[in-house]
């Protein structure tokens, strides 16, 4: 006879509760809906209680079903952990690494450089989460991350990868328009800056708007929520923009302007959960990242003059 806490009625449940309803937890799960219905029904039955309040709308949690995710959730992640070990091969690192950073540094520097990674450990399965939200890496939705702020969850191993920088560029196209700027004035209406929707990938992205013209601040000329785009958009000539040393140093694009103006002192991270302290892919990773940063480090930046022909 079956335990009343049927661990296939506990998963579905599980993926009931994230998803707020029966339709979607289906596709997660790839049951259909009136399967998922069915286990979520025998579930409370066995229970005796109501997991779920019903409506038109979706699926809220009762408070016994409340309880039940709480515990239901952490019992998953302890699993998730313990397998993450458990699949490390004593001989040679294997299974999946979901590694996640913000767009601007994984999509530039980030995916140029894990071709080396991939073909050092190919039993490795590596999946780039590239998100300027900070995922909860201790629930697993990620193995690790590169970040740019020191974590303040306490249950969190870091490591001290790197200290960024960000100075201003132009495009030597847009410096031919309009002038290589002499001083801050000169900024005014030429800055491409950060916008304001959604999560912010480092401190102090903005600094520029910070100095002032006059009676005012830097007045920008374009706003973009993502740093890549900012670099797309001082690439194409557009403007001037403050960007990060790891992704200048790719590029033999781009002229350094005002070189007495820095921003402030970002400090970059690798983090991992303290479950994953034993686990060779996590070591193996870590260990090629600080090489790799090193050697890139090592190498001067291009340092381009504009051309005046």
């Amino acid at each position: 006879m079956k335990s009343r806490m049927d661990w296939d009625k506990l998963r579905v449940f599980h993926a009931v509760a994230d998803a707020g309803s029966f339709t979607h937890a289906g596709d997660t799960l790839s049951l259909s809906q009136s399967a998922v219905s069915r286990q979520v029904h025998s579930l409370e039955e066995s229970l005796g209680v109501m997991l779920f309040h019903r409506h038109a709308r979706g699926l809220i949690l009762t408070e016994q079903g409340e309880l039940l995710y709480r515990s239901v959730h952490d019992v998953f992640h302890q699993l998730a952990m313990t397998e993450a070990v458990l699949t490390d091969s004593k001989e040679r690192p294997e299974g999946p690494l979901r590694i996640t950073t913000t767009v601007a540094f994984g999509s530039t520097w980030l995916t140029r450089e894990i071709k080396k990674f991939i073909e050092d450990y190919p039993g490795i399965d590596v999946s780039l989460i590239l998100t300027d939200s900070d995922l909860d890496i201790t629930m697993r939705e990620a193995d690790c991350a590169i970040r740019f702020a020191m974590p303040t969850r306490g249950d969190l191993i870091q490591r001290h990868l790197r200290t960024v920088r960000s100075r201003l560029y132009a495009s030597p196209e847009y410096l031919r328009a309009h002038g290589m700027p002499k001083s801050v004035e000169d900024l005014d209406g030429h800055l491409i800056v950060f916008g304001d929707d959604g999560p912010v990938p480092t401190p102090s992205i903005n600094w520029p708007l910070g100095l002032q013209v006059d009676d005012h601040g830097i007045r920008p000329v374009l706003k973009v929520n993502n740093i890549y785009g900012i670099y797309r958009a001082v690439v194409s000539g557009l403007g001037i923009a403050p960007l990060p040393s790891y992704m200048t140093r790719l590029s033999a694009e781009l002229v350094h302007v005002l070189p007495d103006l820095v921003g402030p002192e970002i400090d970059m991270y690798f983090v991992y959960p303290e479950e994953l302290r034993d686990s060779m892919r996590i070591s193996m990773f870590r260990d090629f990242l600080i090489r790799s940063l090193n050697e890139a480090w090592a190498v001067p930046a291009p340092r381009e003059k504009l051309s005046r022909s």
